[in-house]
């Protein structure tokens, strides 16, 4: 019989899942995951659960009870080879072939290879599964261990802070001057570059990564002639998004899966949802591809009441958060907004506790609130207007956030 398929094992996978069934959706319902685990979310494995903070239960989306009380196929360790949208059909790898009424694929993004001798040595990692995770958490959990990074975003300066809390010796190498700044930009990345050097982080930027150095496992990485020592190597130098099934299915694809605002694709009945899905947002007015939680955990349920046949917009600012060390941070906005953008900072930056704005003109395009709390819904409000507001009250920590928001 046919029914729903959703391919993938994340968060917009398992988001979209639980939203058929609560919709009312009565089905059959497949999910298509190449890997061991069921649906499960990723920011747990470079933060709480690799730290040890948090287990499994707080990894996975839903205990395997779940799926069978919810009459759910989970084809877990199975992977999709083809797809054949004018047939409706998918071919998995163990041979066998899957008929949809509608399709969703959820496949996520893999990391970015770093092309240099030594990269596929052993004890060299990249953070992506969970048992990429669990491999660095064998190794880090008892501390002592000499860590490189190879790389400053968010991954790697997530990494970064566990490893250090955990007793672990760590640097981190970057080839731009500052950490984070694709992300943010030289200020605020320069926040984050005290913070990890106040906790002892070695942070070297502005350098040439050559080779990774070991015979039968990584020992150290040669950064501009001078041999770093390690116990072990974490590449994080981004993602690229898991498209090929896409591609080779026909489908348009332009840096992720094109879709409209309801995250149908160009092949009828098929649509795709998180880091692999390069969307049309109703409000910013451009296509946007994010490969942050909060957009796999709203994508999800759109795409899956547009499956329905329901009204359904992804029109979510985008989101983004982190914990590292003693800073905890809520940034909304697209990057590629905010980087001819003027800044607008209110509160104490030197004390990491502050809301910085990323203003075009007078109007708000991002916003990030470091160690201060419940403002982010206001920020949301302040970017979804699109209104000017007053900059100096804006900067103003005795005038309401609330007071800013016109529309």
């Amino acid at each position: 019989m046919a029914g729903m398929v959703i391919i993938g094992g994340g968060l917009a996978a398992g988001s979209a899942v639980q939203t058929l069934r609560e919709e009312g959706y009565d089905g059959d319902v497949t999910v298509v995951a190449d890997e061991a685990q069921t649906p499960y979310q990723r920011p747990p494995l470079s933060k709480g659960f690799l730290k040890g903070d948090e287990g499994l239960d707080a990894v996975v989306l839903h205990p395997d009870d779940w799926y069978r009380e919810q009459r759910i196929d989970v084809r877990t360790s199975t992977a999709a080879t083809a797809i054949d949208p004018a047939a409706h059909t998918v071919t998995l790898s163990d041979g066998s072939t899957l008929s949809y009424d509608k399709l969703l694929l959820a496949t996520g993004s893999s990391p970015r290879v770093l092309p240099i001798p030594g990269h596929d040595l052993p004890g060299v990692h990249m953070l992506r599964r969970l048992s990429d995770s669990e491999q660095l958490k064998s190794q880090l959990s008892a501390g002592g261990k000499k860590l490189v990074l190879i790389g400053s975003g968010w991954i790697g300066m997530e990494v970064a802070a566990t490893a250090r809390q955990l007793g672990n010796e760590v640097t981190i190498l970057e080839r731009d001057a500052v950490p984070l700044a694709i992300a943010l930009g030289e200020t605020m990345g320069n926040v984050f570059r005290r913070l990890h050097e106040e906790q002892g982080v070695d942070l070297r930027t502005s350098v040439n990564v050559e080779r990774i150095e070991g015979t039968d496992r990584a020992t150290g990485v040669l950064v501009d002639g001078q041999t770093v020592p390690a116990d072990l190597v974490l590449i994080g130098i981004g993602a690229i998004p898991n498209t090929s099934l896409a591609e080779a299915a026909g489908l348009q694809v332009e840096r992720g899966i094109l879709t409209d605002a309801s995250l149908r694709t160009s092949a009828a009945d098929v649509f795709a949802a998180g880091d692999v899905a390069n969307a049309m947002h109703p409000v910013l007015n451009q296509r946007l591809r994010s490969e942050h939680w909060a957009n796999a955990l709203n994508a999800g349920p759109v795409a899956a009441r547009a499956m329905l046949g329901k009204d359904a917009v992804h029109d979510m600012i985008p989101y983004f958060y982190t914990d590292q060390f003693d800073l905890g941070m809520e940034l909304s906005g697209y990057p590629p907004l905010m980087k001819d953008a003027q800044m607008v900072i209110r509160g104490d930056v030197d004390a990491r506790e502050f809301v910085a704005f990323w203003v075009q003109g007078r109007r708000v395009v991002a916003g990030m609130n470091v160690n201060i709390w419940d403002v982010n819904e206001t920020v949301q409000k302040l970017i979804a207007s699109g209104e000017d507001v007053d900059l100096d009250a804006l900067a103003d920590p005795e005038v309401a956030l609330d007071a800013l928001v016109t529309a």
